[in-house]
């Protein structure tokens, strides 16, 4: 075994333990370990990503249904357009797209730059809530939430983003169900993992199981391997200062976020 794989399977252990932690986050290092330490192309790196993430949340949600703690009425509203837009792009999008999209001169952007800038942006955006606190005002969130034309629009944009780079989306998603639906982020986390664990499954087994051939031994080793992080992480979390850990995290996803934009849009040096 190569010793990028040794790293890249210690990196497996490291997204079980970021979401036992924090309680979300390991799908934004799953990608990049995917692609830089086993050397996976833009769309298997994606599909496979879809996959861990999946299973790794619907074990996280196992807590979030037993308590009752999630709005099914935002799961159906917000997830099912969400979902239908992971679907059409995983199904439908990408096996068009070509893998150059564009040329101008010597300069080519391809799909792969297209996939992995769109992930470092989101890298960006995940980082930003965990080295900013902002509040949104209580008596916005008292306000009652109307299944309307912005719901649809936001789940299903969002769905389709999920299904371009192939990460969960959880912290894009819980500020998105703030900030549309009007819960607080108790409830909005909670449905969040939901939707995210539908979504990414729903993604890869009606998606890319069709259009990929899969190595099904190294999806469960890796996955496995990411819930015994998660165990780890819960059983740590009660001893870590979380706010202090979000923080460095924060800071930690910055840096892979400028490494993965400069690797693939600046030095075009993608494996």
């Amino acid at each position: 075994m190569a010793v990028l794989e040794i790293i890249g399977y210690f990196g497996a252990l490291l997204v079980g333990l970021v979401l036992g932690l924090t309680g979300s986050g390991g799908s934004v290092l799953s990608v990049p370990i995917l692609a830089y330490l086993f050397s996976y192309d833009e769309k298997t790196a994606t599909a496979y990503s879809l996959f861990i993430v999946g299973v790794t949340a619907l074990v996280g949600s196992y807590d979030v249904l037993k308590g009752k703690e999630a709005s099914l009425s935002a799961v159906l509203s917000f997830g099912v357009p969400s979902v239908l837009g992971v679907i059409l792009v995983r199904r439908v999008l990408l096996p068009l797209m070509p893998d150059v999209i564009f040329q101008l001169g010597d300069f080519e952007f391809s799909r792969r730059m297209l996939i992995f800038g769109l992930f470092s942006i989101m890298m960006l955006l995940s980082a930003y809530p965990m080295l900013v606190k902002k509040k949104i005002s209580i008596s916005y969130l008292r306000r009652k939430p109307k299944m309307n034309l912005l719901t649809i629009f936001g789940g299903f944009t969002l769905g389709c983003f999920v299904g371009l780079i192939g990460a969960g989306g959880g912290f894009l998603m819980v500020p998105a169900l703030m900030l549309i639906m009007r819960m607080p982020i108790k409830k909005a986390t909670a449905t969040s993992l939901i939707i995210v664990f539908i979504n990414c499954l729903a993604g890869f087994f009606l998606g890319d199981f069709f259009v990929m051939e899969m190595d099904w031994n190294f999806l469960f080793v890796f996955s496995a391997i990411s819930l015994v992080g998660i165990f780890i992480g819960h059983a740590l979390a009660r001893k870590i200062d979380s706010q202090k850990l979000k923080k460095g995290f924060g800071y930690f996803i910055l840096l892979v976020a400028v490494f993965v934009f400069i690797m693939e849009i600046i030095l075009h040096k993608g494996v």
